[in-house]
């Protein structure tokens, strides 16, 4: 039988075309993953999120939550001289240290937080000061260090709403609201040709105690009635340069209606006048700040309309067909609010606790501090991205309302 002949032209030529598919096979695969890491690349944040100086203190892998900051193992003996475990570094945002050795420091995400309410403040009391909502700028800072050696951190309206919330492992997160946009609580100064935050402020305090303590926080929210024009935070500057050196340091604006409106008053429980002081007061932000939303609302005096058909107008309506929503609505008082994620948590109605003013009274913070144990408070796990309990309080947390979050109990 005749063997048959291998062309070895052929097998030349098949190969040679072989080589040249795989390159460009190659070549494309190549160019599409290019297209990839591009496309990845225009997520990079922007230089409006850079430029917020409230983000660049946050805690750091050497604030490592310790045993002696947050003094809850106080509270459970059985903890005393227990080991040191390790906790476990992750890629989270903020390089926050995650913990999952649970029994050591006992988180409670279903605790509650305490909601601060300010309003006056001076450099010194007078005969005549106002009694119950007013403190001066020396007591503002002592009760910023004694917030700070209790192991309270500051988050903002959005991170309570959303409960995304990165208090280091072990500390208890706080949020400080101010209403009537007062010049004590903040305003500007003008020092050659620049504007300045003014240092005799809540905000001016507050930023110089973010200096020394900047694992405290620069966060809080700010009600303003935008009837007051110019006399909101009256100082130096337009109302629009103070609105957005305020936003610039990571504070926030909230709603807190067109005339510090009473809704227990019969004359102001109409739908018309509801939409009208809620309305107006979104209409003129937009004047100052185009596009600015409100999305939350502290009610004056903590009223309600006493027609309860009308409460759902504090949250969601319209005025001059330009329409409003709250996300929260804030109360007056008078004790720590549950986590938005809580079976009992009602956006309607957000409890706040107030500040002490020039004389203690019942339920203001002072009242509360030595109140807010450990066994009732939220306690951080660390991680944003989970809700962390102990087994016998799963049932308080509404598995609804944790989104992407993941639900650990131990």
């Amino acid at each position: 039988m005749q063997k048959r002949k291998i062309n070895k032209k052929k097998i030349v030529r098949f190969l040679s075309l072989l080589s040249l598919f795989i390159i460009f096979i190659a070549y494309m695969i190549f160019m599409a993953f290019k297209s990839d890491k591009n496309q990845t690349g225009k997520n990079t944040p922007g230089s409006t999120l850079t430029a917020q100086p409230a983000e660049t203190p946050a805690e750091t892998p050497t604030q490592t939550p310790i045993q002696t900051e947050e003094p809850i193992d106080t509270e459970d003996p059985d903890d005393e001289g227990s080991p040191a475990v390790e906790p476990t570094e992750t890629s989270k945002p903020q390089d926050l240290i995650i913990r999952t050795d649970y029994e050591a420091f006992m988180p409670n995400e279903a605790g509650e937080i305490p909601i601060i309410m300010f309003h006056n403040f001076i450099e010194a009391y007078e005969e005549k000061t106002e009694k119950e909502f007013t403190t001066t700028f020396a007591e503002f800072e002592q009760l910023l260090e004694t917030l700070y050696n209790e192991g309270y951190r500051l988050i903002s309206m959005e991170e309570f709403i959303d409960c995304n919330i990165s208090v280091p492992a072990g500390l208890k997160p706080m949020v400080f609201t101010f209403d009537d946009g007062s010049i004590g609580q903040f305003n500007l100064v003008e020092e050659n040709g620049t504007l300045k935050v003014n240092p005799k402020s809540a905000a001016g305090v507050m930023i110089d105690f973010n200096k020394k303590h900047p694992e405290f926080g620069l966060k809080g929210i700010f009600y303003v009635n935008m009837d007051k024009g110019d006399k909101t935070f009256e100082g130096a500057g337009t109302l629009e340069e103070r609105f957005e050196i305020l936003l610039s340091l990571g504070f926030e604006l909230g709603t807190h209606t067109w005339g510090h409106v009473d809704y227990s008053d019969a004359k102001n429980n109409s739908a018309e006048r509801i939409q009208e002081c809620l309305g107006k007061n979104q209409e003129k932000i937009e004047e100052i700040l185009p596009g600015f939303r409100f999305y939350s609302l502290a009610l004056p005096f903590g009223s309600l309309p006493q027609n309860k058909s009308l409460r759902p107008l504090l949250q969601d309506g319209s005025y001059n067909g330009n329409e409003y929503h709250h996300e929260t609505i804030m109360a007056v008082g008078a004790e720590p609010s549950v986590p938005s994620v809580s079976v009992k948590y009602n956006s309607n109605y957000v409890r706040r606790i107030r500040a002490q003013g020039r004389e203690p009274v019942v339920c203001d913070l002072t009242w509360w501090l030595p109140r807010m144990t450990s066994s009732r408070m939220f306690i951080s796990d660390g991680d944003p991205s989970t809700i962390v309990v102990p087994e016998a309080k799963s049932a308080e947390i509404n598995k609804e309302k944790l989104g992407d979050k993941l639900l650990i109990t131990y």
